[in-house]
């Protein structure tokens, strides 16, 4: 298939979140019928609720300023498949990321055929094939793989890792993992492998019990961001700098949140004998996108995925420090299945108006919804984001406008605006 009908056919898979079908089983028959492409480079395995893109970023950075050749597996993308898959910083290119769907959508079949497997791999299923499949093609070194959903039977959790991660543990995807952060924490703890060496960032108590039972049980030695010696930390609108190691760390990614994805990919690159130096240079050289991302100026309009209640959290903080709530608007968006009363309520009183409106998505909640779930004297409903930007149009100058609550909603804004 070309790329165009490669992508038309994950997408006929189903939602990657709808459509999870949690389980290793699948993905083992399809990696063994690849011939073990895991197996092929060192991985960094990264599981979190919130951050692990971000550190998954940092990380893969860091390791390329060290010389590394570098593979990079996020989830979700915001535009394109592609992004999902990057060779030494870069996504792949369509036909190469198509030639890799043809031959895992072969081999699925083959499987099916010989009823190895029960169905067609999933949505992520898939794309983590391709993606291993593609960093033994070009030649990886080092991979760094985010976990998509939990941990424990996520599809990324086949590979033998050279050191696992795990970023804040907070509620989300609760029909998947669980009510409470100790259920949740431990899919999250899921990932952690005999004898593997763990980083840990700051945990919630009940998550951290959870995180150190369970390392305990495998021997894991721990390594903690909170152990990481930083001071003097300086927070500015497009990033921040502290100090480490005798020498300056700038964090070229916006938010006091960002600075402990930063101590955590550092106390991993550490982990990972990474050179001060090369560590440096990665975390400055740090790109992710749609993460408080700023795309234009007078008015500002900035993105960011905030799409569960510690992303929301993270982005008020951020606003409170930073911008006149008389001068934010927000145009938001959200899923069904999020916590959407909880969110609305942190971030609205933060903005003088409030544009509700829907991602071109089937699971997108109907901002006629949002708009009954909030409590705030201007909000307005627009049908779909080229409507609720037409209805921001009114902003001046030294407005600043953010496009937030769905990571779905940050993909349609960054390929209208950019």
């Amino acid at each position: 298939m070309n790329y165009p009908d490669s992508v038309r056919f994950l997408y006929a898979l189903g939602n990657e979140v709808i459509t999870a079908k949690l389980g290793l089983e699948r993905i083992a028959a399809l990696l063994e019928a690849l011939d073990h492409p895991q197996q092929a480079c060192r991985i960094v395995h990264v599981a979190g609720t919130n951050g692990k893109g971000s550190t998954c970023a940092m990380i893969e950075s860091g390791l390329r300023a060290a010389g590394h050749r570098t593979g990079l597996f996020t989830s979700p993308h915001l535009v394109e498949p592609t992004e999902r898959v990057r060779i030494a910083g870069c996504p792949v290119p369509a036909e190469r990321f198509a030639a890799a769907f043809d031959r895992v959508h072969a081999c699925a079949e083959e499987l099916l055929r010989q009823e190895r497997i029960d169905l067609h791999p999933t949505y992520f299923e898939s794309v983590t094939a391709i993606a291993l499949l593609l960093f033994r093609e070009y030649g990886v070194e080092f991979a760094v793989l985010e976990v998509g959903l939990g941990g424990r039977l996520d599809a990324t959790n086949v590979v033998a890792p050279e050191l696992c991660v795990i970023t804040p543990v907070d509620f989300d995807h609760e029909a998947f993992l669980g009510k409470s952060l100790t259920s949740i924490a431990a899919e999250k703890a899921g990932i952690l492998k005999p004898g593997v060496p763990a980083v840990f960032a700051r945990q919630h108590p009940e998550a951290d019990a959870v995180l150190v039972e369970r390392a305990a049980e495998l021997r894991v030695p721990v390594t903690r961001s909170a152990a990481v010696p930083i001071s003097g930390i300086a927070l500015h609108a497009r990033g921040g700098d502290f100090m480490w190691e005798g020498g300056q760390v700038s964090c070229p990614l916006p938010g006091e949140h960002q600075i402990e994805n930063a101590v955590t990919a550092i106390a991993a690159l550490q982990r990972l004998s990474v050179p001060n130096e090369a560590i440096r240079q990665g975390i400055a050289q740090t790109v992710w996108p749609g993460r408080l991302e700023r795309v234009s100026v007078n008015p500002e309009i900035i993105l960011d995925g905030a799409h569960n209640p510690a992303g929301t959290r993270a982005l008020a903080a951020y606003l409170d420090r930073f911008y006149d709530p008389e001068r934010v608007w927000l145009i938001y968006g959200a899923m069904r299945d999020k916590a959407v009363a909880e969110m609305a309520a942190i971030l609205f009183p933060r903005a003088r108006r409030v544009i509700v409106t829907a991602p071109a998505q089937a699971r997108a909640l109907r901002p006629e919804t949002i708009r009954d779930l909030a409590d705030h004297d201007s909000i307005e409903v627009a049908p779909n984001l080229a409507a609720a930007l037409a209805r921001a149009a009114g902003a001046a100058p030294a407005d600043a406008i953010f496009i937030t609550g769905s990571l779905f909603l940050v993909g349609e804004a960054r390929a209208l605006l950019l």
